[in-house]
C-alpha cells in the first residue's frame, strides 16, 4: 500500500485492507458509530476506544480515522457488532473525567442495542485511552470478557490527575483476559509506565509484541509485521468473546401492545408539547386505531429506553440520554444532564420500582409521544403522557405530564 505523505499520520489508511461485504451496516448513534455483521443475530461485542489528546489542528474526528474504521470493519466481517465512541480526551488530558464518563456512557449505549448480547462486550484502549482502562480493570463487571491495550498510555504526565493505575489493579482480576500489544520504538515517556504494567501483570497478561514497530504503527508501519499484529490482537479478541455468534439466536421480535386502559373522563389535547397538567384519566383511541404508530429511528430509541427502565439497568436507560439532556417532570421540576437523571432514578432502580405499562404511542419526526400507565408503590397506576425528543440516536428532551 502506498504511502500518502501530504496526510497527517491519524489519516494515514489502516494497515489491513478490509472493505464492507455485502450485507455489512454501520449507523451513528450520538457519539457512538456501529458496525453490524451481515447477520441478524445476537452476538457479543467491541467497543474501540481512541487515544487522546489530539494535534491541535485536528480537522476530522477519531471515529472517521481509517483505523478505527479499519478495526471496526474487520470486527464485523468476522460476525460481531464493533463500535467507535468519540470522547472527551481528545481535547485534552484535563478532560480525563469527562472521558471516562463518555465511556461509560457509550458502555451503556452499546449492551442496550438490541443486536448486542450485553454480557458478551470486550473493550478495546488505544494509546492515550490506556489511562481509562485501570477503572475497568478494577471494577470488573460480570459482562465484561476482556480488556485489549494497543500501544498504550498508562501514566499521566506530572500535574495531572490519575484516576486508577492499570499497574496497581492488573492482578486484581486474574481470571479477566487481558491483551497487550506494545511496540519496540515505544516513546521514553510510554514505554517506562507500559514495563511496570508488564511486571504487575505477570501471567494474568498477554502480549503481543511489535519489535519494529511504532506508537501508531497500525496506520504508519505498513509491513507484515504489523499486519500479523493486528491479525492477532483481533483473533485474540473474538476468541475471547465466546461463542460462534452466528449460533446465536435471531434478534426477538420488540412487542408494543399492551391492554387498553377502558375510556372515561376528560381527553387532553394539546397544539404543541407544552406544559399541562392531566386531573383526571385520559380517553384513549377507538379498539379499531392501533396501539402503536409505524416505527421510526426516534421511537427505537425510546423502546430501548423502555426496555432498560423495565430491566432495572440504570446505565443501560441513561445511555440513551444526551449528555445535555433536559427533562420536565410532573411536578414541573427540571432535570438537566446524566448526573442529575442518575441522581433521581437510581432510589427507583434499586428499589426495583420501574414499571410502566404502554397503552398507546404516537411518533412525529424526532418526536414520540407516549400515553401510559406508571405504577407507583404508593399513588397506586397513574395516567400519563411523556414527549420524548430524538436527534442524533439520543433523547435530548423529555416532559412528562400527569
Amino acid at each position: 500500500m502506498t504511502h500518502m505523505p501530504d496526510l497527517p499520520p491519524y489519516l494515514r489508511p489502516f494497515v489491513l485492507d478490509v472493505e464492507e461485504v455485502a450485507g455489512q451496516r454501520s449507523d451513528r448513534v450520538g457519539e457512538l458509530d456501529f458496525y453490524r455483521p451481515a447477520s441478524t443475530a445476537r452476538t457479543g461485542a467491541i467497543l474501540l476506544v481512541h487515544g487522546g489528546p489530539g494535534p491541535a489542528d485536528l480537522t476530522v474526528s477519531p471515529r472517521d480515522w481509517p483505523v478505527y474504521q479499519g478495526y471496526a470493519t474487520a470486527i464485523a466481517q468476522r460476525g460481531l457488532v464493533a463500535a467507535v465512541v468519540d470522547h472527551s480526551l481528545i481535547r485534552g488530558l484535563d478532560q480525563l473525567t469527562a472521558a471516562a464518563d463518555d465511556v461509560e456512557a457509550a458502555v451503556g449505549l452499546l449492551r442496550a442495542d438490541p443486536q448486542v448480547d450485553p454480557e458478551r462486550v470486550l473493550l478495546w484502549f488505544f494509546s492515550g485511552a490506556g489511562l481509562l482502562a485501570g477503572e475497568w480493570l478494577d471494577s470488573r463487571p460480570g459482562w465484561l470478557r476482556g480488556i485489549a491495550l494497543t500501544y498504550p498510555r498508562l501514566a499521566t504526565p506530572p500535574g495531572v490527575d490519575e484516576l486508577v493505575s492499570a499497574a496497581e489493579v492488573i492482578g486484581k482480576n486474574k481470571n479477566l483476559p487481558v491483551l497487550l500489544t506494545r511496540v519496540g520504538r515505544e516513546r521514553d515517556e510510554l514505554a517506562g509506565p507500559v514495563a511496570e504494567f508488564v511486571s504487575a501483570g505477570g501471567a494474568a497478561l498477554d502480549i503481543i509484541d511489535v519489535p519494529k514497530g511504532q506508537h501508531g504503527f497500525d496506520m504508519l508501519d505498513h509491513t507484515d509485521e504489523s499486519r500479523a499484529a493486528v491479525t492477532k490482537a483481533l483473533d485474540w479478541a473474538i476468541a475471547h468473546l465466546g461463542e460462534d455468534p452466528t449460533n446465536q439466536p435471531p434478534i426477538p421480535a420488540p412487542t408494543s401492545t399492551r391492554t387498553p386502559l377502558p375510556a372515561a373522563g376528560a381527553t387532553v389535547t394539546t397544539e404543541k408539547p407544552k406544559a399541562v397538567v392531566v386531573d383526571k384519566p385520559v380517553a384513549v383511541a377507538p379498539p379499531s386505531a392501533p396501539a402503536v404508530s409505524a416505527e421510526t429511528p426516534a421511537s427505537r430509541v425510546v423502546g430501548r429506553e423502555h426496555s432498560a427502565y423495565e430491566a432495572h439497568d440504570l446505565e443501560a436507560f441513561l445511555a440513551m440520554y444526551s449528555p445535555t439532556a433536559q427533562l420536565q417532570t410532573a411536578d414541573g421540576s427540571v432535570l438537566r444532564g446524566r448526573r442529575s437523571l442518575r441522581e433521581y432514578y437510581r432510589p427507583r432502580f434499586e428499589a426495583g420500582q420501574c414499571k410502566t405499562e404502554l397503552i398507546h404511542r404516537m411518533t412525529q419526526g424526532e418526536w414520540v409521544v407516549d400515553q401510559a400507565i406508571v405504577h407507583d408503590p404508593d399513588q397506586g397506576p397513574v395516567p400519563m403522557i411523556s414527549f420524548y425528543r430524538v436527534q442524533e440516536g439520543l433523547i435530548t428532551e423529555v416532559r412528562i405530564l400527569g
